[in-house]
């Protein structure tokens, strides 16, 4: 499966040299500041053990760490901060192949997802994709565990940084069922649907276990519409990834995304099921 939306690929996730720098700057401008990692990271309302991996390049860096280091840094080490976050690339940690469909999923209008493999990568919580990962066979070093975490993580600014996008996602009720990585993982994973399903641009679908009219028989997939209002498919196997341009294939998609809409439970209805599984944890 495709890095981003599994786990399970031949592909290495490519290192990325700016999460490195980026971290060597913050020690940098720490030090300076005469802060020890115990010091600064009260002060920046973050755990130590987070300020660590962010220094070690492990950790993509929250949106606003350099405003809240304003205070304990100062105004011309925040501007310095800022600057080296701005250069940061959020394709750090994902397969290689997988860059080009990450690229059209930050600037879509409309982005709709259908799942039946594991839960879309956007809508995945911190415990669960270390469960995905730690899974992947042939394993993962702790480097590489990280860098992929942190990378997954940074995708899901997509929600706050898109606020006019629609976004659409088809999950199988199996997938709810399974408790991948255990009941706690299970509780986190219902929570961040419940929390992100909440958003007025983000609607979660459940495909029922028991539905006889399915038309998702042809497996997972992503559709996408540009700022131009192009739409633009994906699909991806264990070790293969497609983008789709051709207008034939895509509108076969989207009749069938459609179709599909109409046989998953609604928003609502969907919401009541991911509340009563978690319940019965």
């Amino acid at each position: 499966m495709n890095e981003d939306h599994g786990g399970g690929t031949n592909n290495e996730p490519e290192l990325s040299d700016s999460l490195k720098t980026f971290g060597a700057v913050l020690k940098v401008l720490r030090e300076e500041a005469g802060l020890t990692q115990e010091e600064f990271a009260p002060r920046v309302r973050y755990s130590a053990h987070y300020i660590a991996k962010i220094e070690q390049g492990k950790r993509f860096p929250p949106a606003d760490l350099s405003e809240r280091a304003e205070e304990p840094l100062g105004a011309v080490a925040t501007k310095v901060l800022a600057a080296a976050a701005r250069s940061l690339t959020r394709k750090a940690g994902l397969a290689s192949r997988f860059h080009q469909w990450a690229g059209i999923e930050e600037d879509a209008v409309s982005l709709y997802a259908y799942e039946c493999r594991v839960i879309p990568g956007l809508l995945q919580p911190e415990p669960y994709i270390r469960a995905v990962f730690e899974r992947r066979l042939p394993p993962l070093t702790e480097e590489q565990l990280e860098l992929q975490v942190a990378a997954r993580l940074a995708r899901q600014h997509l929600f706050t940084e898109r606020p006019n996008t629609a976004f659409c996602f088809m999950i199988e009720q199996a997938l709810l069922e399974r408790r991948l990585g255990g009941p706690e993982v299970a509780r986190a994973l219902l929570d961040c649907l419940l929390e992100q399903g909440g958003r007025r641009n983000v609607e979660i679908l459940v495909m029922p276990l028991r539905q006889e009219d399915h038309s998702g028989y042809d497996g997972s997939m992503y559709l996408a519409e540009t700022a131009v209002n192009q739409w633009l498919g994906y699909v991806e196997g264990h070790s293969t990834s497609t983008v789709i341009s051709d207008p034939k294939a895509v509108s076969s998609m989207l009749q069938r995304y459609g179709k599909m809409r109409s046989q998953a439970l609604s928003r609502q209805d969907a919401a009541s099921l991911l509340e009563q599984i978690r319940g019965a944890l």
